[in-house]
């Protein structure tokens, strides 16, 4: 089946729940699932498909973590023309920056030649206070392609 990395990028933790979730959900399929929250270049070398789980930090930032992989991105402009990318974005609707931080991670990932796979989800913690549920729903509806 397939390699698959979920980079997480979290502050208060939600992130991880959520990519622990999926990597249950996929696992079974026969999929090699593997989280990162630390991401390098290096070592995502051999995953063709990337699983980006987000919130968004400060005003319309990525968390703390992922600030390094997209500066790696942002320096080295890598080619990425054989990965795909699929993003869940976590955020909450009270605030104007809803769910921009992971966006200046798409647009890293899209300026290096990496595509898309699936529309994005955009989940809002004050309609859903537990985010894995609309997480996994998406998933769901995809996974069967990969």
């Amino acid at each position: 089946m397939t390699k698959i990395a979920i980079l997480v990028g979290t502050t208060l933790g939600s992130s991880e729940y959520i990519a622990d979730e999926m990597q249950a959900q996929l696992t079974p399929l026969g999929h090699e699932v593997d989280t990162f929250l630390s991401p390098t270049l290096d070592e995502l070398q051999s995953y063709p498909l990337w699983i980006i789980v987000s919130s968004t930090h400060g005003a319309g930032d990525l968390p703390d973590n992922l600030q390094p992989f997209n500066k790696e991105l942002l320096l080295n402009t890598p080619d990425l023309t054989q990965v795909q990318f699929a993003l869940c974005a976590i955020g909450d609707s009270s605030y104007d920056t809803f769910c921009q931080g992971p966006e200046k991670l798409v647009e890293a990932l899209e300026y290096s030649g990496a595509k898309v796979i699936v529309d994005k989800i955009q989940i809002d913690v004050q309609q859903d206070p537990v985010p894995e549920d609309p997480a996994l729903a998406w998933l769901a509806q995809w996974q069967d392609q990969i």
